[in-house]
């Protein structure tokens, strides 16, 4: 049976709702490159053989226990650390061994991004070095102030609290004053406890959508205060300047 989502719209942004955000924090992979392109199933799909070499496997039965971890761990690498040991570097260097040529740089969202008063920085359960490479295809290079990566958090991937908590701690953001720009729902949640304005961002309709069925969206839950399928439109939307930042 074929998942259904909620009917997919765009929430209007609030101005007033960002007047406090001093700090901007984004998700990686399927958030700041469109969510149809085909740079995540290249990453999906090198898991997949990273699994079936490991284990000896055929692809079906790696790919059914790639997702069981996914689901149960937060990420498939979290998983197969918990429960075999594995190499996380090893890893993280085979399944981002992937050609980004298919991405064209974003001239909309580099100019959104750049736009926006106060910090920048990228929290990713990927790899530092996925992150640099994906935003140099991208035209992003030099516009975030930091990225935080699954290294960073000793390999504790969102959703989880204590991922959350470390990158708190090692950022020295203030919450309340911070955005959490996601195209995971569960990956909002903790943001939303500590304080964080949530976008969620979501794939296109009519294009292709490579999420999980439990990704999709029946209805839009109270941790996510925005959704948008066009970021640069969304942030761009807003015209915010650092004026209209308030210190309270």
């Amino acid at each position: 049976m074929t998942a259904r989502a909620m009917p997919q719209h765009q929430s209007r942004p609030d101005k007033d709702a960002f007047s406090r955000i001093d700090t901007w924090v984004f998700d990686l992979d399927n958030t700041l490159y469109p969510p149809h392109c085909d740079l995540w199933p290249k990453i999906d799909m090198r898991i997949t053989l990273f699994m079936c070499e490991m284990f000896g496997i055929d692809g079906m039965s790696s790919r059914a226990l790639q997702k069981y971890y996914y689901l149960r761990y937060g990420t498939t690498m979290h998983g197969l650390i918990e429960e075999y040991g594995i190499n996380p570097h090893a890893y993280l260097q085979f399944v981002h061994d992937i050609y980004r040529t298919s991405i064209p740089p974003d001239v909309a969202l580099a100019d959104a991004i750049r736009a926006l008063p106060g910090q920048k920085l990228i929290f990713t359960n990927g790899s530092q070095d996925h992150a640099l490479k994906t935003l140099d295809a991208l035209g992003l290079n030099g516009l975030f102030d930091g990225i935080f990566d699954i290294v960073a958090t000793d390999l504790t991937p969102k959703p989880k609290p204590e991922a959350f908590a470390s990158f708190f701690r090692q950022s020295g953001i203030d919450p309340a004053r911070a955005v959490m720009i996601e195209d995971i729902e569960r990956n909002l949640a903790v943001p939303h406890e500590n304080g964080m304005v949530t976008v969620l961002v979501t794939p296109k309709p009519g294009s292709n959508d490579h999420r999980e069925a439990w990704e999709i969206l029946r209805e839009q839950p109270g941790h996510v205060h925005f959704i948008t399928d066009d970021l640069a439109d969304f942030l761009g939307t807003l015209q915010l300047s650092a004026g209209d930042v308030t210190s309270g």
